[in-house]
């Protein structure tokens, strides 16, 4: 039996992945709609396997993993932690899986037209706004609400 007090946290990776022409992948989830894609990380997956590997299901293209571009916590409800990627794509034809409805390399500015959801939108700016750093964001849903934001890289400085 699970004490109450037990952490218990969903690991979900993601990726901003791009194109040559430096066009972005997003992916139509079926309840989400437009996103970049991301998922659950499965039991003794590592992250970057994760990321490969949910790409490939949702997209069927392969990518090559760069760095750690954010780490998202979910506080509420439940409780999440998102880790997102930048990566390049390598090979193969966009071709949607059962995870996803529809694939499609688009420009930036057409990306975030698509992008509904104010959490994925939020997601995907940071992302293409990336400088190097690693950004932390701590928010809640129901509704949307950001408690939390630092860049990692720079957190101990600014503790002192």
């Amino acid at each position: 039996m699970t004490e109450k007090n037990d952490p218990r946290h969903t690991v979900v990776v993601g990726c901003l992945v791009r194109n040559d022409e430096n066009q972005v992948l997003l992916i139509r989830h079926r309840k989400r709609g437009w996103e970049i894609p991301q998922g659950r990380v499965e039991e003794s997956e590592n992250l970057v396997d994760a990321v490969r590997r949910e790409v490939a299901e949702e997209a069927g293209v392969e990518v090559e993993i760069g760095p750690l571009a954010a780490v998202w916590s979910m506080v509420s409800p439940g409780s999440a932690l998102i880790f997102a990627f930048l990566g390049r794509y390598l090979r193969g034809e966009l071709n949607p899986t059962d995870d996803s409805e529809a694939a499609a390399w688009v420009d930036e500015k057409q990306a975030l037209e698509m992008v509904a959801s104010p959490v994925m939108r939020e997601r995907l700016a940071l992302l293409l706004r990336h400088d190097g750093s690693v950004s932390y964001r701590s928010y809640s849903l129901k509704p949307y609400q950001l408690h939390l934001e630092r860049d990692l890289l720079a957190w101990p400085e600014a503790l002192q």
